[in-house]
């Protein structure tokens, strides 16, 4: 672990976020940008252009520069700031991997194409590209995979926990009596509605030059349809990648950039699930609290530094901040991302290198969320004990069946006996026999339990 770096990201939790350095590190943009313009030119050489069509060694050839490993990576970072061998600084990075490309297919017999490197190109037409396969591959392969683990450990929990009856909060105050099972498959199922619809978003892109209008596109060979040529090979970039979401779609009406919109609708989306797994640490924290959950004790673990008997939810609490952290990112991409100053300022290009950060802080929430969830049990028996310490939560059961026999003013009567009150069962039942009702009826009213009055929350439990 790097203890000299600034961010937890790469120090701290760097163990966590580890997967993802394969699609948003410094050397992975790089890696990306030379798959754009490695298949740009390919995809040149089959149109009938003075281009030349290019062998399929040739293509192998240009494909082999995509395994970037980190002394070529560090060629082109030298390109950029302070330049190699004959190549002066560029202080561009768009730029220096143009001419990096060009530097290691110079000795080939790419010679006589290098030029067409980035051709009619503006570095925006690279980059917008770099990070859509970027974010693609990066929550494809690392960020759902742990979503989709802990939708799996709260299903299987949901059907588990689904007849344990518990107390329910409404304001924070005793409620009508819910199971623990059904209160999982409630976040189970938010989350899953909006894991699916982040599997259902497209990133749009543009491969459309300076300002969006193809001029040097069109200066150059003003016959070829360079619209449909940018639709059909910003799909193809999509279609040659194993998974099926996250597809990348040619906008066609940009400026320089790209808008960002379709990146902002994804991250938006991350948001509310982050919500929403803020808002279920956050009761399970409350739960462990009450001690209607138990967390196992890890064997040389310390709780606190001075009091020995304590196991904090230190897994829930971690996942509430990072999760969090991720969010105040995600907010801040949703506002500034979408304004450009005219046809393009550079002030976006900054904040899109912090894509892998956000990121970062979603894997780190997620697996914290992931160990905590595999180190806690209800406790039945507390729950019960609470629950039935509340014996007035069967009001609304009593008021109810009477409106149902026409009784004058139940709800009253019940609100008079119980609001603000502790009550026992023995002042129900007491009432329950006052009431001028049949005794089938008073029957049916003393039946009503804490620990029975649950609905349909053990059917609705499971799925």
């Amino acid at each position: 672990m790097p203890l000299s770096s600034i961010s937890p990201i790469d120090g701290r939790y760097r163990k966590s976020a580890e997967p993802l350095a394969q699609y948003f590190s410094e050397q992975s943009l790089m890696k990306y940008r030379l798959i754009v313009e490695g298949e740009y030119l390919i995809a040149l050489s089959e149109l009938k252009l003075k281009l030349r069509k290019l062998s399929d060694k040739e293509k192998k050839l240009v494909r082999s520069l995509y395994d970037l490993n980190e002394t070529d990576a560090q060629i082109i970072s030298d390109i950029e700031f302070k330049g190699y061998k004959n190549i002066p600084s560029t202080n561009h990075d768009v730029k220096a991997v143009e001419y990096y490309m060009k530097l290691k297919l110079s000795g080939s017999s790419l010679k006589d194409v290098l030029e067409w490197i980035h051709f009619a190109l503006t570095s925006e037409d690279t980059n917008n590209l770099a990070y859509a396969l970027m974010l693609k591959n990066g929550i494809t392969d690392v960020l759902l995979p742990l979503l989709n683990e802990i939708i799996f450990s709260l299903t299987s929990q949901a059907q588990k926990y689904k007849d344990f009856p518990m107390l329910a909060r409404t304001h924070g105050q005793p409620a009508s009596p819910t199971t623990f099972g059904k209160e999982l498959r409630v976040f189970k199922e938010r989350l899953l509605r909006q894991v699916e619809n982040l599997k259902s978003q497209n990133i749009l892109c543009k491969i459309n030059g300076a300002t969006g209008n193809y001029n040097a596109h069109m200066a150059a060979y003003p016959k070829v349809d360079w619209p449909k040529f940018s639709q059909k090979f910003i799909e193809s970039l999509s279609s040659n990648l194993k998974s099926s979401i996250l597809n990348l779609k040619s906008n066609i009406a940009t400026t320089q950039i790209e808008p960002h919109d379709s990146c902002i609708e994804i991250f938006d989306c991350l948001r509310r699930i982050n919500n929403i797994l803020i808002d279920f640490n956050q009761d399970t924290w409350r739960y462990i609290s009450d001690g209607w959950i138990k967390q196992r004790a890890v064997k040389g673990e310390i709780g606190s530094s001075t009091m020995p008997h304590k196991i904090n939810p230190i897994n829930f609490e971690n996942s509430e901040g990072n999760l969090g952290l991720a969010n105040a990112l995600f907010n801040h991409f949703a506002m500034k991302l979408p304004i450009s100053r005219l046809q393009r300022d550079l002030s976006d290009s900054t904040v899109q290198r912090n894509f892998g950060t956000a990121l970062g802080h979603c894997v780190v929430g997620y697996k914290y969320l992931i160990k905590g969830l595999a180190k806690i049990e209800p406790d039945p028996d507390k729950m019960l004990a609470d629950l039935e310490s509340h014996p007035e939560v069967v009001a609304e059961a009593i008021q109810t069946v009477l409106r149902r026999e026409g009784a004058e003013m139940p709800y009253e009567k019940l609100k008079e006996l119980t609001r603000g009150k502790k009550v026992e069962m023995a002042d129900i039942e007491k009432f329950i026999d006052s009431l001028n009702v049949d005794a089938k009826i008073k029957k049916e009213l003393k039946a009503f339990s804490p620990k029975t009055y649950t609905g349909l929350a053990s059917k609705l439990a499971q799925k």
